[in-house]
């Protein structure tokens, strides 16, 4: 039994290419940690996921169920704590009346905190260091060529950006494979798959309003892929 797959990258988390959010603002001088309880937090996660309690891909996903509301307001470690607590109802360690208990307005704030369920994704199952992997096929693009993203929305996580799914674009470079997040995330294996690194004209992307010279460089997996 794995997470709930009620949300996918279609959520508020994916702002890729989206307007209306104003000018992102440098805080100069900021510091690494702007309250002791961040520093905390961050902790805290590393020691979950080091534990096996999730793998990264499956703390991605978590955030990603957040209600928009609270996605919005609660800040960067804000979301990490939710997530954090999600999955630790998910995977038995603590009992959700038992974290309603701990953080009044828990779910005011957050949302359904969720049931226990045995965790997709524990991290013991990775079959190596990193996200790096060797496959034993070879790769189905090539650099120059040109490819199609596909126009999916897939339930549960994935790693394929809303703004460039359908657009065409021309593979820049070929980084080799990686643990593909889209099935790591629930429980189904690592999979690895090769990631290409994919150029879109700016104007491909967001039209004719676009800087005609501008060319933007994502990273894809090569199932978000087809030949153009």
């Amino acid at each position: 039994m794995t997470p709930p797959r009620e949300a996918c990258l279609n959520g508020i988390h994916d702002m890729g290419g989206m307007h209306g959010f104003g000018p992102v603002v440098a805080e100069e001088g900021e510091p690494v940690f702007h309250e002791p309880w961040e520093g905390r937090v961050l902790a805290m996660t590393a020691l979950a996921l080091a534990a096996g309690i999730a793998n990264g891909d499956a703390f991605r996903h978590a955030i990603e169920r957040l209600d928009p509301v609270a996605y919005l307001s609660a800040g960067y470690y804000g979301r990490w704590l939710a997530a954090l607590g999600r999955l630790l109802v998910e995977a038995g360690v603590v009992g959700a009346d038992e974290l309603r208990a701990r953080v009044p307005g828990l779910e005011r704030a957050w949302g359904p905190v969720g049931s226990a369920s045995a965790p997709g994704g524990r991290s013991g199952e990775n079959a190596g260091v990193g996200f790096a992997r060797r496959v034993d096929h070879p790769t189905r693009f090539a650099t120059g060529q040109a490819v199609v993203v596909r126009n999916v929305h897939p339930a549960g996580h994935t790693r394929l950006p809303g703004y460039v799914r359908g657009k065409r674009g021309v593979v820049a470079r070929v980084h080799g494979a990686f643990v593909y997040p889209d099935t790591n995330a629930h429980g189904q294996g690592e999979q690895p798959q090769y990631v290409y690194g994919v150029g879109f004209s700016a104007r491909e992307l967001w039209g004719e309003a676009a800087e005609a010279p501008a060319t933007v460089h994502v990273d894809l997996f090569e199932p978000h892929l087809e030949p153009a």
